[in-house]
């Protein structure tokens, strides 16, 4: 016989009610569901853009439970400490979740796992935030990949179970657990006006993602390998943002591009190849979590690079160097909460290498300010382009930003979009700019565009005589 004790879905980063394991474990053991989700020490610690935007998914994630006669439970606190006392309440007699691979989620979810099991409690985690589960990919000596080009290779034939409709039925307990109010938690209070600017460009749920990768799928992935690079252009699919939050999986992703590669749609592959670079990322979380806040690569801690001057970071984090395509991308995330990723490349080249500002300033900013932050990607993307991380060869490269922008935007849509300076008639994006940043910079579009903060060609004879004088 089926166990009727009530079931806590214990929710994170996994905010959909279709292909998620947990949801359909819950549902498949007979009793009663719950759906929880807490705001912990992991949703306080987020930047102030990541914050508000996991608020906006558990909102929706909460709308489409009450559609099929559920609810959202809503807790703050300790998560150990919420579940002993949702356990206590309900009567649970198992607690199902969806695994993370940080070094603190580790920790976390492994010593509430031990603690119910020693109460009794049937503690099960599942995979849903990745196609590939970090100790599943080995190299041929037992080890994990330090390349991209070889791990792609090993799973890009793997079979990925197809992703499971929603569960027909989430069975609802007699009586429900109390639960906190959404709004009194204030996940968007660090916004500040910057929430109103950002909401009309954010893609907030399931439903929205399904139709986002639907769009995609239809129109953009054929050509996707020729656009992707045109920051003007939408040329991406944009779903690193529902990824994120869990409100498409990979596997979702990954089937859809499966069957547009069959259908021969040319850039299928390609979009392919860059779902798994996302899985990359988790695989070095997982097997070196010091990637998160160190110099991956061993003898870079001796690297020059400074904190900066205060003036100058602020001036970068602005979006006014007075390089374009830096500029231009600095302002984008601030109206859009994203980024282009050929534009993130040229933003952080620009820091770490003609600023020789460290990585990690870079990388604190954009788990601030961007409604796609993600640990793992951001964490590898910085140092990817600072030339201390995995796979980056020549670590040397210096991007350019103006070469760059004349090579993927030769039409120069994408600096008129965001900067307003010196443009009789400024679009709105560019526009909106000055509305979503803190009124405290003081900066209007009338003001004069300034000039380079440092020369491309000064800074990259200043940083390839850092890189020369090396001796790690």
């Amino acid at each position: 016989m089926s166990d009727q004790r009530p079931v806590i879905v214990w929710l994170r980063r996994d905010l959909r009610l279709s292909d998620n394991p947990a949801l359909r474990a819950a549902c498949a053991a007979g009793g009663p569901v719950i759906p929880v989700f807490i705001h912990d020490d992991s949703v306080a610690s987020l930047g102030a853009a990541p914050k508000w935007r996991l608020g906006l998914s558990v909102a929706s994630l909460a709308r489409d439970l009450e559609a099929r006669g559920s609810r959202l439970i809503l807790r703050r606190g300790d998560a150990a400490e919420v579940i002993v006392a949702l356990v206590a309440e309900t009567g649970a007699g198992a607690v199902h979740w969806s695994r993370l691979y940080d070094p603190v989620s580790i920790a976390r979810d492994g010593a509430i796992k031990a603690m119910l099991k020693a109460r009794g409690i049937d503690a099960q985690s599942h995979n849903s935030h990745l196609l590939f589960e970090p100790w599943t990919v080995e190299t041929g000596t037992g080890g994990f990949y330090k390349v991209y080009s070889p791990m792609w290779r090993a799973v890009k034939d793997r079979e990925v179970p197809e992703p499971a409709p929603a569960p027909a039925r989430i069975p609802a307990p007699a009586a429900w657990p109390a639960s906190d109010a959404l709004a009194d938690w204030r996940m968007g209070a660090a916004m500040d006006r910057g929430a109103e600017v950002c909401l009309p460009h954010q893609c907030v749920g399931e439903q929205a993602a399904q139709g986002r990768l639907g769009g995609f799928v239809a129109e953009v992935i054929g050509p996707y390998k020729d656009t992707r690079n045109n920051p003007a252009v939408s040329g991406t699919s944009n779903l690193s943002e529902n990824l994120t939050y869990g409100e498409i999986s990979p596997r979702q992703c990954w089937h859809a591009g499966l069957r547009a590669l069959h259908e021969g749609k040319r850039g299928a592959e390609h979009w392919l190849k860059e779902l798994v670079w996302r899985e990359f990322a988790y695989h070095l979380m997982y097997h070196t979590p010091q990637i998160l806040s160190r110099n991956w690569r061993e003898g870079w801690d001796a690297f020059p690079w400074t904190e900066g001057r205060a003036a100058d970071v602020l001036r970068w984090k602005q979006g006014r160097t007075g390089i374009p395509f830096v500029d231009a991308a600095m302002r984008e995330m601030y109206v859009t909460g994203r980024m282009h990723n050929r534009a993130r490349m040229n933003v952080a080249s620009y820091l770490t290498k003609h600023m020789m500002v460290h990585w990690r300033v870079g990388m604190d900013w954009f788990a601030e300010c961007l409604t796609d932050w993600d640990p793992a990607s951001n964490a590898m993307g910085w140092q990817w382009t600072a030339g201390c991380g995995p796979d980056a060869a020549p670590y040397f490269r210096i991007f350019n930003p103006e070469t760059q922008l004349a090579k993927f935007d030769p039409e120069g849509g994408y600096a008129r979009a965001w900067i307003a300076e010196g443009q009789a008639r400024p679009p709105t994006t560019a526009l909106s700019y000055f509305d979503a940043i803190p009124r405290r910079w003081g900066l209007a579009p009338g003001d004069p565009y300034p000039a380079p903060l440092i020369g491309l060609a000064e800074g990259r004879k200043s940083a390839l005589a850092a890189y020369e004088a090396r001796e790690f």
